[in-house]
């Protein structure tokens, strides 16, 4: 038997043939590891990345070997890179600048765009993804470092765009919070986004920064089914905790935004009216949505994924989306990768619209400011005379 990180190879589950007519006809699909190893687990394989010039699979000899093999259990390496602040000149999102304290994500969300960055490390954007991580504890000084450049200008840094920076991990490991820390002390505004109520470990902080216009939190909450949450979101938060998440970070006098995100048609779109109406209760503001993306190896992901929890949607779920994407099950032009288009996307903005109208959301923008910013002192700076 030869063992990698690849998949147990398994009859192929194909997709309903398709009408005549249709856009292309979909691929063959393969449930590639056994459900017991993957329990709690997102993806439903293991994929070699792209990267990759070879790939290898398990295989049973017919001396029962597949019965040795572990479940994929949640690995933690240091991740040593020299920078902590990522760069981005992409015109549709509104921050430059954002910190990732971990690579790799255990929530197992099977949708994540973030998932085929795993690839450039050699590894599956698939079960390593979400199982094999990397942590970043020099995340704190080499931020310090970072600000206390010469030539450093200050703007919102963004935190939890890749990959959560609440994931379990964070518990043993607590960077995020080291992270604040620095932010906290030179007065530099932090916008967050999460999936977990762990985030109310930090309101002593958050509350202290908000006061300052330093600091907002938007939590995603992608449907109040807390069966497909589950199925969806393995590990992230359960729908009520992020709900009171929320609640608590609004009562703590921090600026909260609830994220519809990923709107996917004809599995949690119906949900978006309810999922804005809960959040407004919880003292949410702001709301946000984005559209199912489905870049690279997370397009097969999220098939295999479909296939074995929702067969008799798969076909429709696939249908609406390339309705959204000019034909294709995935448009990465700038402008419209967000929201879409087409007559599907334009009626989910214009219910998004309206619900927020109906409940009073997004009628003022909290701003965050720079006003507060002090550069940290360098290791070894020579003071001022004057």
């Amino acid at each position: 038997m030869s063992r990698a990180s690849n998949a147990l190879k398994r009859p192929p589950v194909t997709a309903p043939s398709e009408p005549v007519g249709a856009i292309s006809p979909f691929p063959e699909i393969e449930i590639a590891i056994d459900k017991q190893r993957r329990r709690g687990r997102g993806a439903q394989s293991n994929e070699s990345g792209r990267y990759e010039a070879e790939a290898r699979v398990a295989f049973d000899d017919g001396w029962q070997s597949l019965d040795e093999l572990p479940p994929f259990k949640t690995t933690v390496a240091l991740d040593t890179a020299r920078k902590v602040i990522t760069r981005n000149e992409s015109p549709d999102i509104g921050f430059d600048r954002s910190i990732n304290p971990y690579r790799g994500c255990e929530h197992g969300c099977v949708y994540c765009f973030a998932r085929p960055t795993h690839a450039y490390l050699g590894l599956s954007p698939g079960l390593d993804f979400e199982s094999r991580l990397f942590a970043k504890p020099d995340a704190p000084a080499l931020l310090e470092k970072e600000l206390a450049a010469a030539d450093y200008q200050p703007r919102m840094i963004a935190i939890g765009t890749n990959t959560d920076p609440y994931q379990p991990i964070e518990r043993e490991h607590k960077i995020m919070r080291g992270v604040l820390e620095v932010l906290e002390k030179t007065g530099h505004p932090v916008g967050i986004v999460t999936k977990s109520a762990l985030v109310t470990r930090d309101i002593d902080i958050l509350a202290r920064m908000a006061k300052r216009q330093l600091a907002k939190v938007a939590l995603s909450v992608t449907s109040l089914d807390p069966k497909l949450a589950r199925t969806m979101e393995p590990r992230a938060s359960a729908p009520e905790k992020r709900l009171e998440a929320l609640k608590r970070l609004s009562e703590a006098g921090i600026p909260t935004t609830v994220m519809v995100a990923p709107v996917i048609p004809a599995l949690n779109d119906v949900e978006i009216e309810r999922i804005l109406d809960a959040a407004a209760h919880a003292g949410v503001k702001e709301a946000s949505y984005v559209m199912l993306r489905l870049p690279l190896e997370v397009r097969d992901l999220f098939r295999e994924w479909l296939m074995a929890n929702y067969p008799d949607r798969y076909r429709h779920v696939f249908t609406l989306i390339r309705d959204m994407r000019g034909g294709r099950d995935y448009d990465s032009q700038w402008g419209t990768r967000m929201k879409g288009t087409g007559p599907i996307a334009w009626m989910i903005g214009r219910r998004f619209e309206t619900a927020c109208a109906r409940l009073g959301l997004n009628k003022r923008r909290s701003k965050l400011t720079t006003d507060h910013f002090e550069k940290p002192e360098r290791a070894g700076q020579q003071l001022s005379l004057f």
